[in-house]
């Protein structure tokens, strides 16, 4: 009978197992950096998250604000927009092609 220790070092199966895990442990820990934490189902943006988002200047968006142009929370210091709202925004700026 043979009582040979099976390890990652000695065995190719075991070690592209462990490589797998690893692979996976890499992106699970990617996706859960990437989470938003979100309250009663909706998301919050930082001015800095939603400006690279929209692909705006944080200026602009100080700017719409101050228009009225665009909804947010102010908590203590901190802007924050709801995600909800931002889609909504969109949704009634949208343009169909002009014909």
């Amino acid at each position: 009978m043979n009582n040979r220790l099976i390890t990652r070092e000695n065995n190719e199966r075991v070690k592209g197992i462990f490589l797998s895990l690893d692979r996976l442990s890499a992106l699970m820990e990617s996706l859960f950096i990437a989470r938003k934490p979100t309250l009663n189902g909706d998301c919050f943006y930082t001015d800095e998250e939603l400006s690279k988002k929209l692909k705006i200047s944080r200026r602009s968006l100080q700017d719409y604000r101050n228009e009225g142009r665009i909804p947010y929370i102010k908590l203590g210091g901190k802007i924050l927009y709801r995600s909800s709202d931002i889609e909504k925004l969109l949704e009634e700026g949208y343009q169909d092609k002009f014909r």
